[in-house]
């Protein structure tokens, strides 16, 4: 193998190796994803392998960098990052391009470790997508505290009123939840809280209706024990998206979490004019998930200020709250105490 192409190999080799030792570091410290952290760091020791495979030793002898031009080339851009997602997003491309030059250049000597390392540029693709899609909705879901749930028939005030006041009062999530409204006048009462909600960083969810959610790009959909299973809601709002699931005993909570949704609701709470048939649960439930449970558990059902205040919840648990907050004259205020108490809890 001639000097100039093990140069070649050798340069984005190590171009591979520094994305991927940055995108491990993304997936362990700012993401907290052990999943991810597990396989970015297996596709860094699959690529190890294939630097065997060439030869080490002779990439190492071949290395030049007094006479490397490209050490001496840089633009500004590349010296500026905007956060940590901007670092990760950078890292990716990096390892994603330098896996290519590898692919191309070994299948002039080496073809075998080019089909391997074309299935390392695969894997690389799909964990970008998830690092930078799906694992921030979820951080942002980890650290929500209120979601409201907004229903047009039970608001004291025009709904758009009432969803710009409760997001003014620290709402976290605002789910969508219409079930008389024609497919088309969902579909642009949809469209237009997506556009405010994604102006205020406000995680929006579309109850049942994973169609909808997937056409105007919503952060996830929520479904109830009669909607979809949690797996074909992910094909249709696609895998990156939120799917979270409702349950009202511990029998559909355990189905729920064997389903793998990206968060749980439990309840109802309190008594609910909602849900007046489905029995009440309390703390109980909550409190039997939150050993068991890798992802948020959002008690529902019933909550007010005064019930939230008297009554205990495990650690973490976040609440979903619908006409304490849009039936009251003053839904921001509302949403405030809400919020406010929920601080406390934590």
């Amino acid at each position: 193998m001639e000097p100039t192409l093990l140069r070649i190999l050798d340069a984005n080799l190590n171009r591979a190796r520094e994305g991927l030792r940055v995108l491990e570091e993304h997936a362990r410290m700012v993401l907290d994803d052990e999943a991810m952290t597990a396989t970015v760091k297996s596709l860094r020791h699959e690529l190890q392998r294939v630097a065997r495979a060439i030869g080490e030793r002779r990439l190492l002898a071949a290395r030049d960098i007094q006479n490397d031009v490209g050490t001496r080339i840089s633009i500004d851009s590349e010296r500026v990052r905007r956060g940590v997602d901007e670092v990760a997003a950078a890292a990716a491309k990096r390892a994603g391009e330098a896996l290519r030059c590898l692919e191309e250049y070994l299948k002039a000597v080496q073809p075998a470790e080019a089909a391997a390392v074309e299935q390392l540029r695969y894997r690389l693709y799909a964990i970008e997508q998830d690092a930078l899609l799906g694992a921030p909705l979820r951080r942002r879901l980890r650290d929500a505290r209120l979601h409201v749930l907004v229903t047009e028939s039970l608001c004291a005030r025009p709904w758009w009123d009432v969803c710009e006041r409760v997001i003014d009062g620290g709402a976290d999530v605002i789910q969508l939840r219409e079930k008389s409204l024609t497919d088309r006048e969902l579909l642009g009462r949809a469209a237009r809280l997506r556009e405010l909600t994604s102006r205020a960083g406000v995680l929006l969810i579309i109850n049942d209706r994973a169609d909808i959610a997937r056409i105007v790009c919503a952060d996830g959909v929520h479904v109830g024990q009669t909607d979809l299973p949690v797996e074909d809601a992910r094909v249709i709002v696609g895998r990156q998206a939120l799917v979270g699931v409702s349950t009202h005993s511990p029998e559909e909570a355990a189905e729920a979490l064997r389903q793998a949704p990206d968060y749980v609701a439990a309840g109802p709470l309190f008594s609910s004019t909602t849900k007046p048939a489905v029995a009440v649960q309390g703390p109980a439930l909550l409190n039997s998930l939150a050993g068991q449970a890798a992802v948020p558990l959002v008690a529902i059902g019933g909550i007010t200020a005064d019930r939230l205040a008297q009554t205990p919840l495990p650690p973490g648990v976040q609440i979903a709250v619908c006409q304490a907050v849009i039936g009251s004259p003053d839904p921001r205020q509302a949403a405030e105490v809400l919020k406010r108490s929920m601080s406390d809890k934590r």
